[in-house]
């Protein structure tokens, strides 16, 4: 006696994920993981930059108040300034007014850093966003170009420039640059700094040598970067496939190719994130920029540990927020995890 098959409709059938979940689930596992280690590095980075801070040798209380202070009064103003206590408890004291807002207050003018950061923070972000912009149009465009003629003249110009741009540091560029345009040519200023809120054009002519200083390294890297990433993608067999049906090759570059060759060039400008803030502090020195590093630098030099420990907190959450969104834009960008979708979607 054989038994009978079973009928179509009462075949088990696995749970059907719906199409957005299966485009949106790896997205989101990505994240959450870019998110993990966010939190992790700014962990590390507070404790860093507070032990730094406390591994110093200044006694504020001795510097405010003088060589005839008496012992008393220094225990006094100590216990005020809460530098009494076990080292952990002020971390943790330190790290939950941080979370506030409150950074406490520089030992020597009680001016709240919170309020120095908001003044020279702005400068610092205004010319790392236009040296970034500056970065993006110069390196995108020297790559795609020659991405486009490779191996023609204008790869080889394009190559032979960045080789040289990408050993000069941004304060020998800066120079260069004050040379040419602000002492040769009169056509910039040299130095100084007007807010952007004030009077934009002022701020354009102020701004643009110390951005094209920070920038051209990066625009360098990215050129290099983008011209490698295209030329590969461009000998993929989409790509070829899309020549040959008769699709013109600057059509299936900006249609097809760019997207795909992007995410190692957004790996590299969040590698030149960290670069362009470290750039500025000698490049608001060559151009006298009220920024946050100048900031940090004479808060140093006097012993202002308050002032310090905020200008490093304020620069690593900086960096590490700008990491987070190239992160993610790399993770939207990634045509392994489009692929990886497409395919468990396939499979179902």
């Amino acid at each position: 006696m054989s038994l009978a098959a079973p009928a179509p409709a009462a075949v088990a059938r696995a749970p059907q994920v719906p199409r957005a979940a299966s485009r949106t689930l790896p997205f989101l596992r990505s994240l959450l993981g870019v998110l993990v280690v966010t939190v992790t590095v700014l962990f590390l980075a507070s404790v860093i930059t507070f032990t730094l801070g406390a591994l110093s040798d200044s006694n504020p209380a001795a510097a405010a108040l003088g060589e005839t202070a008496t012992q008393q009064d220094i225990d006094r103003l100590n216990h005020e300034f809460g530098l009494d206590r076990p080292l952990v408890v002020q971390y943790f004291s330190w790290v939950g007014n941080a979370l506030t807002g409150d950074l406490g207050r520089s030992w020597f003018t009680t001016i709240p850093v919170t309020d120095s950061i908001k003044t020279a923070l702005p400068v610092d972000l205004s010319i790392a966003a236009l040296a970034l912009v500056l970065a993006l149009v110069i390196g995108g465009g020297a790559g795609i170009g020659a991405a486009l003629s490779n191996g023609g003249i204008i790869d080889r110009a394009v190559t032979l420039v960045c080789s040289i741009l990408g050993t000069l540091p941004p304060f020998v560029i800066g120079m260069a640059l004050i040379v040419v345009f602000a002492v040769k040519l009169q056509v910039l200023p040299a130095g100084g700094y007007v807010p952007i809120n004030v009077d934009p054009g002022e701020w354009l002519r102020f701004s643009i040598l110390p951005a094209l200083a920070l920038s051209l390294d990066v625009a360098a890297s990215i050129a290099r970067q983008l011209r490698t990433s295209l030329v590969g993608e461009l000998r993929e067999n989409y790509a070829v496939g899309a020549e040959m049906r008769g699709f013109g090759r600057r059509r299936v570059l900006f249609g097809h190719v760019l997207r795909n060759a992007a995410g190692p060039t957004l790996a590299v400008i969040g590698l030149a994130i960290p670069l362009i803030i470290g750039g500025a502090v000698m490049t608001e020195k060559l151009f006298g920029l009220p920024g946050i590093a100048q900031l940090a630098l004479q808060s140093a030099e006097k012993g202002d540990v308050p002032v310090v420990l905020g200008t490093l907190l304020v620069t690593a959450v900086i960096v590490v927020a700008a990491s987070l969104v190239i992160n993610v834009l790399q993770t939207a960008l990634n045509p392994v995890a489009r692929r990886g979708a497409g395919t468990a979607k396939a499979a179902r």
